[in-house]
């Protein structure tokens, strides 16, 4: 049974890395397919996006031809890299691995360390990201930032989720709005939308029932936005959700968009399932389900948001580049050093020239990005 199961799932692994990859034009699709390219259709269509999520292959033609309408034939990527300050946390997510190591936290002079580093290896991007430490206030998140601006003024900041934001404005008894103005004046140049997981509350409630709940994520972001803050936008997949979460999840996404415009990009997740609590009775998503998801994200989405971004550090390189063929358009960053999630088989940093590589194996261009997605 065991010889079955991993020759199907190499079968299916195959298919559909193997997707045919012609271009599209409007006269190729159905009247279905059609339909989805009324910028008023398909994100609020739940029937129609559920049953193209059962048919791959037009789920795939689809999201291949509103990729080359959004203009997004080239792939982009960004020289960055992480900057996880503490895995010390109060939190309980159950799908955690990060906080399961040793106990850290960076020193101002480690932390300046790293920046130096990254600039000397033409990053234009730090992003920092750390655990729920207990005490942790306002002013040292904003002290992390002031060190670095001050050092390395040409990087962009992009720093603290909507979590790590609530849990700075509960330890200094400050207003969440206020918080993200002391932010900004330090240097906060946009948000990673983390910490969204699946916008859906009777899903956190299972996979981390101590974090802010839905609306309050979707609050924290609005608010960023309305304050000049532009943020990601993501998702973990492949755990207790179901698809209809899914899509609930992307409607919120779609809602936010097209009210405030601050999302950059929509970073798909899978779930890893080793070393943490759920994984040990969820096995997560396999390759065809973390494809389809890619596609089905630019589908609903569209034309709201048009970054759609695999993953490379949680797909892993050879499925990141098969997401490039199922409506990606961007690989994310170098990294250099990830430390909350990770695929178990891929190193904590890919360097420029490697991700080039990768990018171009697909026929694609590579373009290197800002933050902002501006072309360098």
């Amino acid at each position: 049974m065991a010889q079955k199961r991993a020759r199907i799932r190499t079968q299916r692994m195959k298919w559909a890395s193997e997707m045919p990859r012609e271009s599209l034009t409007v006269s190729d699709l159905s009247e279905m397919e059609r339909a989805c390219l009324s910028p008023k259709s398909p994100g609020n269509d739940h029937d129609l996006l559920m049953r193209l999520w059962f048919e791959p292959l037009r789920l795939y033609r689809l999201a291949n031809l509103l990729r080359q309408k959004s203009g997004k034939d080239e792939v982009t990527f960004i020289i960055n890299r992480n900057i996880n300050f503490t895995n010390q946390c109060i939190g309980s997510c159950r799908f955690c691995s990060f906080k399961h190591s040793k106990r850290y936290r960076l020193s101002k002079e480690e932390i300046l360390s790293r920046a130096r580093e990254a600039e000397e290896q033409g990053a234009t991007e730090i992003c920092l990201q750390g655990g729920l430490s207990p005490g942790m206030l306002l002013e040292d998140y904003c002290g992390i930032l002031e060190i670095i601006r001050s050092s390395y003024p040409r990087l962009h900041l992009h720093a603290y989720s909507p979590m790590e934001v609530l849990h700075m404005s509960r330890n200094s008894n400050v207003p969440v709005k206020d918080c993200l103005k002391e932010l900004k004046r330090s240097g906060l140049g946009s948000m990673p939308g983390t910490a969204a997981e699946i916008l859906v509350d009777s899903v956190r409630q299972k996979i981390c029932p101590e974090k802010l709940n839905a609306g309050q994520w979707k609050e924290i972001i609005m608010t960023a936005h309305h304050l000049g803050i532009p943020s990601t936008s993501t998702i973990l997949f492949g755990h207790v959700e179901s698809i209809e979460d899914r899509l609930e999840h992307l409607e919120i996404l779609k809602g936010i968009q097209n009210e405030t415009g601050g999302l950059t990009e929509l970073v798909l997740l899978p779930f890893i399932p080793e070393n943490n609590l759920l994984g040990r009775t969820v096995p997560g998503a396999d390759l065809l389900d973390r494809l389809k998801m890619h596609a089905l994200a630019r589908v609903a989405l569209y034309p709201a948001v048009t970054n759609i971004q695999a993953s490379w550090t949680k797909l892993g390189r050879d499925a990141a580049k098969a997401a490039i063929m199922w409506g990606a358009n961007d690989l994310g960053g170098t990294l250099m050093d990830e430390r909350i999630a990770r695929n178990s088989r891929e190193e904590p940093g890919i360097s420029a020239e490697e991700i080039k590589e990768l990018i171009e194996s697909c026929g694609r261009k590579a373009v290197q990005r800002t933050t902002l997605y501006e072309r360098i």
